[in-house]
This record gives structure tokens, sequence and C-alpha cells, in this order.
């Protein structure tokens, strides 16, 4: 059988990469990942690409912050997280650690990101997917991004922008970082995986 995660390349599925936990540029304020290795669910990625396909339509790209990220990741954004209301607990388990859910957002022909009305992971009400205390262009532009991604079969949560789901996740189990080989994006390159 077949492994469910698949690696998304920036060419293959026409988006952009950078997958802010394998910076310091992140609640932590270190890499959480050792590399930046974007993993997907394979039912997953295809809806993403329905999306990127959509998006290459209107002149835009989609720009990838996270996807795929292990339980030991998860763990660690939990407990640096400053509201937990934004962050899953990971003794519940995230879907992203399911491999179904994606952080993102769109950039222009220019390669810019459009205005969303905050930075990605900010942890306020402004980041709450219908605030009215952004500006009327971030308000458009949350939008369209919602619509890309509900017509490629994703759902968003109420309060992230960025965040998209595919719908009935509990049918995804989540998937050990024993399971991941040298996928996992936690070992740094040519570092085996010591887990049995």
């Amino acid at each position: 059988m077949p492994h469910p995660l698949v690696p998304l390349d920036p060419v293959e599925h026409s988006v952009v990469l950078d997958l802010v936990y394998a910076t310091p540029h992140n609640i932590t304020g270190k890499p959480i990942y050792a590399r930046p290795v974007c993993l997907m669910h394979r039912d997953a990625q295809r809806c993403l690409h329905r999306a990127a396909l959509a998006a290459l339509d209107l002149g835009l790209r989609l720009k990838i912050f996270d996807a795929f990220r292990p339980q030991e990741a998860q763990v660690l954004l939990w407990d640096a997280a400053p509201d937990k209301v934004y962050v899953a607990d990971p003794s519940v388990g995230s879907n992203h650690t399911r491999g179904v859910a994606v952080d993102l957002t769109l950039v222009g022909a220019n390669g810019l990101e459009l205005d969303m009305g905050t930075a990605f992971d900010d942890m306020t009400a402004l980041s709450h997917h219908y605030s009215e205390k952004v500006s009327p262009e971030a308000q458009s532009n949350r939008l369209l991004l919602l619509n890309l991604m509900e017509d490629a079969g994703f759902e968003c949560i109420p309060f992230e922008w960025w965040h998209y789901a595919l719908p009935n996740v509990e049918q995804y189990p989540l998937v050990p970082s024993t399971h991941l080989g040298e996928l996992n994006p936690m070992l740094p390159l040519g570092e085996p995986n010591s887990a049995k």
C-alpha cells in the first residue's frame, strides 16, 4: 500500500513554498523542522492542485506556509503558543498531523503576498476569517482564498484565515513520525530515522 503522504513539489504543483517552521520566523523563534520538507496526504494534494490551477487562472499562486506537521512539532507549537485557541492540543492531534491540513496565502504575479490583514500565525481576533477590523482589500483577498479553497474541496476554520483542511478529517488517521522514514522534516538531511 503506498504511503499516504506525498511530497509537494513547487513546480509540479504550481505553488510557492515558504515553510516557516523550517526557519526561525515562527512563534517559537527558532526552526522547528530540520529541513524544508513539505508533505501532504494524497487526497489533500489532489485538492490543493485544483486550487493552485484555479489561482493560476487568476494570475495568482498559492504560497504554502505549512502542510503535514509531525507530532513532535505540534507539541513545540502548543508549548510556545500565546493563546491555545489557535493551536490544536497535541494530546488530541492536529489535522496537520493527519496530512490533510494546509496553511497558505496568495501571491501576485510580482511574487508579493496579497494583503490579508495580518501575518501568518497572528494569534489574535484580527486573524478570524470574517473580521471587519481589517481593510476591505484584506477582506476581499481572504474571501478570494476561501472561494478557491472551498471550490477545490477544503473547509476553513473560523479563527485562522490561512488554515484549510479536508472535510471529515476523522477518517484520516494521525501519521506517526515512525512511519515517515527519510521524509521526516524533523530529521536533518542524511540522518537516519532512529525510530523503529
